[in-house]
């Protein structure tokens, strides 16, 4: 059924979110390095976990940025891109209602992304978003086992690259669903739009650069 693709995003959208919220929470957000590192295994894990489990079903994306370079090569149709999108958005803000159930609201505020310098964090995310969709767009492009462990890696690394300057969402869904739910919308707006642009770069460079087939 093609609802269950839609599902499946909403549903690896929320473990993803719930789940490294839940990482954030677990060491009292991101202060020194081990915590840095404890928060980029959490989203990573997560990642790794929610595709291994759904990933058969719909792909996998579990984040409007991969989905929207997707639509751009042509392995999703618009239709479909749309269906993921409300999918994902009603999975990021699902996975921070878990987090309010669990933490309070308290809680949720502290999983909200933020930066300190905006033409930093513009950077920061559009970067790696860039890489991490890139990476994405390679090695789906020919099944494997090592798939989901790839791509939970390459999150990891995206977060502790980018934890200290922008909070690293890479993920418009992942920030979206704790400002909903704590109604804290301050910095979200570079939350919506440069992971979209590292996006459609990602799909550039996958076009200059193409996974051929053997």
């Amino acid at each position: 059924m093609v609802i269950n693709k839609y599902l499946a995003e909403l549903l690896g959208t929320m473990i993803l979110v719930a789940v490294g919220s839940l990482g954030i929470l677990a060491v009292g957000g991101a202060g020194g390095p081990a915590e840095i590192v404890a928060i980029a295994l959490a989203f990573g894990l997560a990642l790794f976990a929610g595709i291994s489990a759904l990933g058969h079903v719909s792909g996998g994306h579990f984040n409007p940025a991969v989905t929207l370079a997707m639509l751009v090569d042509k392995r999703i149709s618009l239709s479909d891109a749309i269906g993921y999108w409300v999918g994902q958005i009603a999975g990021g803000v699902v996975g921070s209602a878990v987090i309010l159930a669990a933490a309070g609201q308290d809680g949720v505020a502290m999983t909200n992304t933020g930066y300190d310098e905006l033409s930093r964090a513009i950077t920061v995310e559009v970067l790696l978003t860039a890489v991490f969709v890139w990476v994405i767009m390679a090695v789906t492009r020919k099944a494997g086992s090592h798939v989901p462990l790839t791509i939970g890696l390459t999150l990891v690394m995206v977060h502790l690259a980018g934890i200290p300057f922008s909070g690293a969402s890479v993920n418009p869904a992942r920030s979206f669903g704790p400002a909903v739910i704590s109604g804290e919308f301050t910095n979200i707006g570079v939350y919506l739009y440069a992971p979209l642009i590292g996006g459609l770069i990602a799909a550039v460079l996958y076009r200059l650069f193409p996974v051929k087939d053997d």
